[in-house]
């Protein structure tokens, strides 16, 4: 059947229009994916991309410059990610800047964050290897919560059994709490404890009194503290106290040790003391010499006054006169 020419026009219409639209669409993403401008490539190593793939977005500073090239394996711990920049760029990106994997908001896709460096590097060239830093996945995050969950459920349990514990009474701090005598106890303690820190204080305060009460210029306390003259006096004084102490302390220990030895031993002092029969011989003995000597006495004034010794008596009297006259 034969088109009209309205039909004709239509067709022709939506031709142009999807045209437009076709153009449109591959002139927006090549304009999303720079195919229409200069660009340069750079590189970066990772441990671990996090899910990115290629045709994701670059963004530095938070706006989008480039796109991801190639990812390709390096090794079993390195990954190299290659990303096209705009030549725009170039004077803006620095060889000191450091990029990170990140998500385009939470549920977004994966993109490449070019952080800017901290020092004045010269601008990044072709080919350029930059930093990177490594954030913590958003899987990591949900395995770390995870674990602090479980973690506080534990806790949460055992504090539980702990309140369990202590509204028994069980425990030190259940009885402290649960045992009213317990409580007194420890009521007294501390008024106890408050008693003697006011007494303690009281006592400091007398003695800080009686020391601002001493003249350190006129009294004893005063000269010790102050004289070092004095203060050595007093120290060689009770140096030689403790000399004699040392040496009466000899001479007791001697004379115990003497006195212990004619106590227990067989030496004349002992026998003397302790045999009562010597003694009683002894006073006889000493009674004899006395009578003998009385005796001996009256025989000898008998002599004198015998005719037959008269002279001699005499004469001796004679010569201790003149004795003693010479003497005087």
């Amino acid at each position: 059947m034969k088109k009209t020419k309205k039909e004709t026009f239509r067709l022709g219409l939506f031709v142009v229009l999807g045209m437009i639209v076709f153009i449109a669409a591959i002139y927006f993403i090549g304009e999303q994916k720079n195919m229409f401008d200069k660009t340069f490539t750079i590189s970066a190593n990772f441990n671990n991309v996090n899910g990115l793939m290629q045709g994701n977005n670059v963004r530095y500073s938070g706006i989008n410059v480039g796109t991801v090239k190639n990812i390709n394996m390096i090794n079993d711990s390195t990954i190299n990610v290659e990303l096209i920049i705009n030549e725009k760029m170039v004077q803006h990106i620095k060889k000191d800047a450091i990029a990170t994997i990140g998500s385009d908001g939470l549920v977004g896709n994966m993109i490449v964050n070019i952080i800017p460096g901290e020092g004045s590097a010269a601008h990044i060239n072709q080919g350029d290897v930059i930093k990177t830093y490594t954030k913590i996945g958003t899987g990591e995050m949900l395995n770390t919560l995870n674990t602090t969950n479980e973690n506080a459920a534990l806790l949460t349990s055992k504090l539980l059994d702990i309140v369990n514990s202590i509204n028994k009474g069980k425990g030190t701090l259940g009885m402290l709490i649960k045992d009213t005598l317990m409580a007194n106890n420890v009521s007294l303690t501390l008024e106890n404890l408050k008693l003697t820190s006011q007494e303690a204080n009281r006592t400091m305060l007398h003695l800080n009194s009686l020391i601002s009460e001493i003249d350190l210029d006129e009294s004893v306390a005063g000269v010790l503290l102050n004289d070092t003259t004095e203060a050595n006096k007093v120290r060689s004084i009770i140096t030689n106290l403790e000399t004699s102490s040392v040496e009466i302390q000899s001479v007791i220990t001697n004379l115990n040790e003497t006195i212990t030895n004619i106590k227990d031993g067989e030496g004349t002092i002992n026998y003397l003391s302790n045999d009562p029969d010597l003694v009683k011989q002894l006073d006889e003995s000493i009674k004899n010499i006395n009578e003998g000597t009385e005796k001996f006495n009256e025989n000898m004034e008998a002599l004198k006054h015998n005719f037959l010794t008269r002279g001699y008596f005499k004469k001796l009297e004679k010569e201790e006169r003149k004795a003693a006259k010479d003497n005087n």
